[in-house]
């Protein structure tokens, strides 16, 4: 049985898998950089074991230093979380051989669907729909474009090891092929170590929506339905949903079915992610998976009321899936919104510092997934995200009301974040309606950009609460008794109007 199991993560994630293992009785152990030395996760866990320098070659991604650590304390199991080593098969095999279980995907599995032409492939011989492009590695800057004109345009030039946008280029002109070609295979080889680069036809207008599944090793796969991602920058996401307010549920139905095939086609073990794009005519086609736990695997357990890091475990423990499809039933709506350390203003750069002071929104149907505190200073060698922030209510738009209301509760002061940034998405009419796809951000640009003057709204802020201060603290209020009995009257916060007439009233 799993009895300790050492997280190869840091933040949130590696917080959020220590959680679950205290639940169900197993110890944590956490790894860290010398940068992390005062992260909340090392003080969380059971053990911890600083495993290198600051930057991640040296720490989160050094295959050695993590199994020393996992050996040294005699773990049973590594968590990778996602990120850093959580796609990463050499890691998966080096554990295998070390005698340590590795709390995912066999190495096979993610090597098949980590290159997404195998995957195209795959999904093709599973009978899940594919965009049109081309399943062989494109050998030239000719070909690229031959296969353009038999496909037409628009299309999508993609790295087939690629992710997160990186080697990805729309192609809209047949004299743009060849400069997009050798661009994408440049940043893929920078990106990845592998050049390799395929085509497909462009989805039009399209909706990026995920579904969940888990698989044992007993041969059984579940889903457990979908998840709206289309809010996102450069292909990054910022807010997500569940259940996705686009499709409906016989087309949901279709998707899941199609999903679990992908899934048993490639002999999946654990929790993972199938992706898709969906049209505006609601024709919908494999993107790729992610065989890993996904950042916004929260609004799925809000909504299903499934601990997906839990069943990660269990499975991993070679036990079977405790849930059969009929099961699985999505309850009320939950929305997530990515708490990130970078300026929206000024082209989303990294933001760190130390945080003064931290106020986080409470109440019902309310859920924070983070690692900081105040007087912690936010490193700059990883990823801006600190925190998650998700709301569940029984129909999509309370849970939008809700989510509208803890932005504004949730106060960072010490450094630029982007809540007041994704405070204006959710008040965009289009996110409101539901009626939005991938390309969001770039339609609802004017709306997304700060009112003027807004920028100093915590400065200001700031002054009024020392001008209360003040007047709290005269002589006159807090002269006592015999005074007020003077007929002096006490200055109350809560009578304190328009200290600057325009500017605040309370």
């Amino acid at each position: 049985m799993i009895r300790k199991v050492l997280v190869a993560n840091r933040g949130e994630i590696a917080i959020r898998v220590m959680r679950a293992c205290y639940e169900m009785g197993i110890r944590s152990v956490a790894v860290y950089s010398t940068a992390d030395r005062l992260s909340r996760h090392v003080v969380f866990a059971n053990e911890a074991e600083c495993i290198g320098g600051a930057s991640s070659a040296d720490s989160y991604l050094n295959i050695d230093h993590i199994i020393e650590a996992a050996k040294k304390h005699k773990v049973d199991a590594i968590h990778p979380g996602y990120g850093f080593l959580s796609e990463n098969s050499e890691f998966a095999r080096r554990c295998e051989a070390e005698g340590i279980i590795f709390i995912g995907p066999k190495p096979e599995t993610m090597e098949l669907m980590g290159d997404k032409i195998s995957a195209r492939i795959q999904m093709i011989k599973a009978g899940v729909p594919v965009v049109p492009g081309t399943q062989e590695q494109l050998s030239s800057g000719e070909e690229a474009l031959e296969v353009c004109r038999k496909i037409g345009f628009p299309v999508m030039l993609k790295a087939s090891m690629g992710g997160g946008g990186k080697g990805m280029r729309l192609i809209e002109r047949e004299e743009d092929v060849i400069e997009m070609y050798n661009a994408a295979k440049n940043e893929a080889m920078a990106s990845f170590g592998d050049d390799t680069v395929y085509i497909e036809k462009f989805v039009e207008e399209p909706h990026h929506i995920e579904f969940q599944i888990l698989g044992d090793k007993h041969g059984n796969v579940i889903h457990l339905y979908d998840r709206e991602c289309s809010v996102q920058r450069r292909h990054q996401k910022i807010v997500e949903e569940s259940p996705s307010p686009f499709i409906d549920d016989t087309l949901r139905r279709e998707m899941g079915e199609k999903a679990v095939a992908a899934a048993k086609a490639v002999g999946y073990i654990g929790a993972g992610t199938i992706e898709f794009l969906v049209d505006k005519h609601h024709h919908f086609y494999f993107l790729e998976m992610n065989t890993r736990l996904q950042v916004e695997h929260p609004i799925t357990e809000e909504v299903v009321g499934v601990d997906l890091v839990k069943q990660q475990i269990l499975i991993a423990d070679g036990q079977p899936l405790g849930y059969r499809q009929e099961d699985i039933r999505q309850r009320g709506h939950a929305i997530e919104c990515r708490i990130c350390a970078e300026d929206t203003e000024h082209n989303f750069m990294p933001s760190p510092g130390t945080i003064v002071q931290l106020t986080e929104p409470h109440g019902i149907g309310i859920r924070i997934d983070s690692y900081v505190y105040e007087g912690y200073e936010i490193p700059v060698h990883y990823d801006p995200m600190i925190g998650k922030l998700i709301v569940w209510a029984t129909e999509r738009q309370y849970a939008i009301e809700r989510m509208r209301r803890v932005l504004y509760e949730y106060k960072i002061v010490g450094l630029t974040t982007n809540i007041r940034y994704l405070r204006r998405i959710i008040d965009v009419p289009d996110f409101r309606e539901g009626n939005y796809n991938t390309y969001f951000i770039e339609r609802n640009a004017e709306r997304l950009r700060p009112r003027p003057g807004f920028k100093n709204e915590s400065e200001e802020m700031a002054v009024i609460a020392a001008y209360i201060d003040y007047l709290m603290n005269l002589e006159e209020n807090t002269g006592g008794a015999a005074e007020c009995k003077q007929g002096q009257s006490a200055i109350n916060r809560w009578r304190t109007f328009g200290l600057q007439k325009g500017v605040l009233r309370v």
